[in-house]
């Protein structure tokens, strides 16, 4: 038997809960309220200034507050336009970079710990080549239908 390495299967189904937060977020708007997301820089899915990616050459934390526009929410992925000095630049963001998200008001806070881009590459490569990732269970039959 392949083991399970529930760990992952948390950090994934969180990451969908920030996932879900966002895409609020992009619907409705943040109303006041406001994100703080922490990202990896360096890897090559990140879409990033190189000007960015020069200052801050491990993680950066974005807020996301009055001073956003454009959010999109894709399914492994999100992209915002934001100001740095007053310069505004597009960025795009996969799920799997993030390493923590935070919503103060509602006192939620968590840390992840992200794939290498590597290794996101070979298991979306395993999921195509076999359907399925053997020990990802999907969520999806126990999501209510709308």
């Amino acid at each position: 038997m392949t083991e399970i390495s529930y760990e992952r299967l948390v950090e994934k189904a969180l990451l969908h809960v920030v996932h879900d937060a966002l895409l609020c977020a992009q619907k409705n708007g943040l109303d006041g309220n406001h994100f703080y997301i922490t990202f990896q820089t360096p890897r090559d899915d990140v879409i990033l200034s190189e000007r960015l990616k020069t200052a801050y050459p491990k993680d950066i934390t974005i807020v996301l507050q009055h001073e956003y526009s454009n959010l999109e929410v894709f399914d492994d992925s999100f992209c915002v336009v934001l100001s740095f000095g007053n310069i505004p630049e597009k960025i795009s963001v996969p799920f799997s970079a993030v390493t923590r998200f935070v919503d103060p008001y509602a006192q939620f806070a968590i840390s992840f710990t992200p794939a290498p881009a590597q290794e996101e590459k070979k298991n979306k490569q395993d999921e195509t080549d076999t359907g399925e990732k053997e020990n990802v269970i999907s969520l999806n039959a126990f999501r209510k239908k709308k």
